[in-house]
């Protein structure tokens, strides 16, 4: 892709998106990022936003709200690229989860949709614990969720955005499915113990049931179908089928991917209020 093109970012305000649109302008590129409170706004469930912001694109990272498992992820990514593609959108790069077999119908609708092509699978970001809805339970002392014991490669955003950029920037990875984690699995109550550790307060994992957790975050102000879909999702990639990790961050940057107890360091300030 070329500096005069301009790259639209689907969740502008996102943990990844942001950081993709900072890199990108940091490189003097044209980017446009855009979410249901920009202006022009986008909103995956009202078409009518669609045209404007693509107005001139020539490429975009895709990022799904509320998640691609949900049933009318595939048929509107499927119509949204139609349109893209349509509108001279030469590349695609779509931000997926590892192990959600439900997002494979939106992978294969990029892949098919006649653009050059980048799936990222990424694992759960450290940044769920700072910047999203698990830094509310980090503040109160309990991180309650339905994951048992089983182990994870929490991935930092910032990796997922850099591999981002260089799938939306060279050409290196256009037709290629990239997996990424960090450098070592750690269980939910090794995370509670790492934050402990940096903040000197005390950050306990407790795992419950999913009927519990529903109810926890509904109380904490997540709306209820929100809640249940969260649930859902985590019976069924919180088993044990990510509990793996790749090269593929190392192998696209060059450096290793960061790892979690250096996030923490960065984050226990914030964590210590």
């Amino acid at each position: 892709m070329t500096s005069e093109t301009t790259t639209l970012v689907l969740g502008g305000t996102g943990k990844t998106g942001r950081r993709v649109t900072r890199l990108l302008a940091e490189r003097g590129a044209e980017v446009r990022p855009v979410s249901r409170g920009s202006e022009p706004r986008f909103d995956w469930a009202d078409e009518k936003t669609w045209e404007p912001v693509l107005d001139g694109a020539g490429a975009v990272y895709v990022t799904f709200y509320p998640d691609l498992v949900v049933p009318w992820a595939a048929p509107t990514v499927r119509a949204f690229c139609a349109r893209a593609v349509a509108r001279g959108v030469r590349r695609i790069v779509l931000l997926s989860g590892r192990g959600e077999e439900a997002a494979a119908v939106s992978e294969q609708v990029v892949r098919e949709s006649g653009a050059e092509w980048t799936v990222l699978r990424a694992s759960w970001f450290f940044q769920n614990f700072s910047e999203d809805f698990l830094l509310g339970p980090v503040l109160d002392g309990e991180i309650a969720l339905p994951a048992g014991s089983v182990t994870e490669p929490f991935v930092d955003a910032g990796d997922v955005a850099e591999v981002a950029v260089a799938a939306l920037t060279t050409d290196a990875l256009v037709g290629r499915t990239v997996e990424l984690t960090s450098r070592r699995l750690l269980t939910f109550a090794d995370v509670a113990a790492e934050i402990s550790s940096v903040t000197g307060r005390d950050v306990r994992y407790r795992p419950v049931s999913a009927g519990e957790f529903v109810r926890l975050v509904t109380a904490s102000g997540v709306p209820a179908d929100e809640a249940a879909m969260l649930a859902g999702l985590f019976a069924r990639v919180l088993d044990g089928r990510n509990s793996s990790v790749t090269d593929d961050v190392a192998r696209v940057l060059g450096r290793p991917a960061r790892d979690f107890a250096d996030y923490a360091r960065a984050e226990a300030e914030a964590w210590a209020r």
